[in-house]
């Protein structure tokens, strides 16, 4: 009787931690906004600041000590970052292009993509209902894109914005597929390496230039950081060890549907009747997606947004994404 009452107490407590990071992950597109920089700038500033973060909480826990690591891990975690890092740059672009709320959604089709090159790149089999969901989730896409065939045929910053979003979850997708072949390395320091790797990539990019005299924006880039990719990340790391997968899956969408009020609440954006139709039909066959068949006990906790490792153990894998984003 103590053990599952203990048992229910964790996994209380991962909800918890869960519903909190998602919801801190909501709000990403206003600190995106509010900082007034550029996409490129906004990354730059993040990966530095969440480095800075991540690296501090890692140290202070010990993690480095027997870190894992081998010369084919570490690779793998750097080429993870590389997408990890393209991905939030389009995303970013995607907003200003469209809307938080639009790209958002849009960016949510990152597990069908990974189900997708997963079956293109490693043979991985895909089933008849899971290709029948995918093929629901993207009708659903293209009545939350809001794109007309005129559209298609005129072109436009619009248009240009939901292909950056779909890009971004592509990208996001590869990510995936690469993090989660690295095994006996924490997702913190896997999430560090991505980070770092960003600097170094973006740093060329970037306009210190335009940063001069931003005053109170720079509150909104070190916010990225520190609360966006480090306290939030920390936070969905703890969780992951305490859920199943049905759980995750389940309170990852809580990021989007935060996001949409955060852009409704602070900018009056709102997607309309027709576009709404779409969201319960790529919420529905994520899950479809995602979940486990019935009958079937999943090995592991799926991870969440990007970049997005989950952890049974300390020295547990990385392992596939369920939606939610980060982070996006």
């Amino acid at each position: 009787m103590t053990s599952v009452t203990s048992a229910g107490a964790t996994e209380n407590k991962g909800a918890a931690q869960l519903t909190a990071a998602m919801m801190l992950s909501g709000t990403l597109g206003v600190f995106v906004v509010e900082s007034g920089a550029s996409p490129l700038n906004v990354v730059f500033f993040r990966v530095v600041f969440g480095a800075l973060a991540l690296g501090g909480y890692a140290l202070a826990r010990g993690y480095f000590r027997g870190h894992g690591f081998t010369r084919r891990t570490l690779g793998l975690a750097a080429l993870g970052g590389v997408f990890i890092v393209l991905n939030w740059v389009l995303l970013f672009q995607s907003y200003e292009n469209t809307s938080i709320s639009v790209a958002t959604v849009v960016y949510h089709t990152q597990p069908f993509y990974v189900v997708l090159l997963g079956a293109l790149l490693f043979r991985e089999r895909v089933t008849a209902a899971k290709a029948g969901w995918i093929v629901l989730a993207f009708a659903g896409l293209v009545l939350v894109s809001g794109v007309s065939p005129a559209d298609l045929t005129q072109g436009g910053a619009y248009l240009t914005g939901v292909g950056q979003a779909l890009l971004a979850a592509l990208l996001y997708g590869l990510s995936t597929l690469v993090t989660k072949r690295i095994t006996g390395v924490r997702p913190h320091l896997i999430a560090l390496v991505q980070v770092l790797v960003g600097i170094p990539l973006l740093l060329p990019f970037a306009d210190f230039g335009a940063m001069r005299g931003t005053g109170a924006d720079w509150a909104w880039l070190v916010g990225l950081g520190v609360i966006h990719t480090g306290l939030m990340y920390v936070l969905m790391y703890a969780a992951y060890a305490k859920l199943p997968t049905a759980k995750i899956a389940v309170l990852a969408f809580t990021y989007p549907a935060v996001a949409m009020v955060m852009d409704w609440a602070v900018y009056g954006h709102h997607i309309g009747l027709v576009q709404a139709l779409g969201v319960p039909l790529i919420v529905t066959a994520s899950l479809k997606v995602t979940l486990p068949r019935a009958g079937r006990t999943p090995r592991t906790p799926a991870a969440a947004p990007a970049p997005r490792t989950a952890a049974r153990a300390p020295e547990a894998a990385s392992r596939p994404a369920t939606p939610a984003a980060c982070e996006a």
